[in-house]
């Protein structure tokens, strides 16, 4: 039989137990609102790290962007998204696609988040493509995105784009997305050249 010592701290044991899960729950449930929303101004880059996959992930820049403002702004549907995970018109009048990757610090973007995204643009009629990712790029990735005109957003730009909205800079955020890409113009030229040299 148990004596109430033992009774005793085994209900404490329980308690905090229970404490521990509630503090975990309401500390992870945080970057919510009272409607179970994804709040932006809530969210830093430690929480996009500790988000579960990347559907939160694209619902958080899902609010992000509507909170900016930005005209039609809509997640695309799940399986059938043909490589964009979130659409908006530009200050500028430019329909834009996204694709989010929400990896680890570590673990960088390779090519097929640019053929993704590039490739999605006429089914959406967009202009411009992007990707943001929680990570980095491979170089193979940026020489790809640099040919193709498609606007990467690394962590770092992505932490700023954070810092800003919660300092209420908005403008700032919205000239960050719609920076100019990175573009390689003059490389397959400069490559041509050389092989026609060869060729002589």
């Amino acid at each position: 039989m148990f004596g109430s010592y033992e009774i005793y701290i085994a209900a404490l044991l329980v308690i905090i137990v229970v404490g521990l899960i509630i503090r975990g729950l309401l500390k992870r449930r945080s970057i919510y609102n009272r409607k179970g929303i994804i709040d932006p101004t809530k969210v830093s880059i430690r929480d996009i790290d500790k988000m579960e996959d990347g559907k939160e992930f694209e619902e958080y820049l899902y609010r992000l962007f509507v909170a900016l403002g930005y005209e039609d702004a809509y997640k695309t549907v799940g399986s059938r998204d043909f490589g964009a995970d979130l659409v908006f018109t530009d200050r500028g009048g430019s329909r834009n696609v996204i694709q989010a990757k929400r990896y680890a610090e570590s673990n960088p973007v390779g090519l097929s988040a640019v053929q993704e995204i590039y490739s999605s643009m006429r089914y959406y009629g967009a202009q411009k493509s992007i990707v943001i990712a929680s990570s980095r790029y491979t170089e193979a990735c940026e020489i790809l995105a640099g040919y193709n005109g498609v606007r990467l957003i690394d962590r770092s730009e992505l932490k700023e784009m954070i810092d800003l909205f919660k300092a209420n800079e908005w403008m700032e955020v919205m000239d960050i997305i719609e920076a100019e890409p990175e573009l390689i113009l003059d490389a397959w030229d400069e490559g041509m050249k050389v092989e026609k040299k060869a060729s002589r």
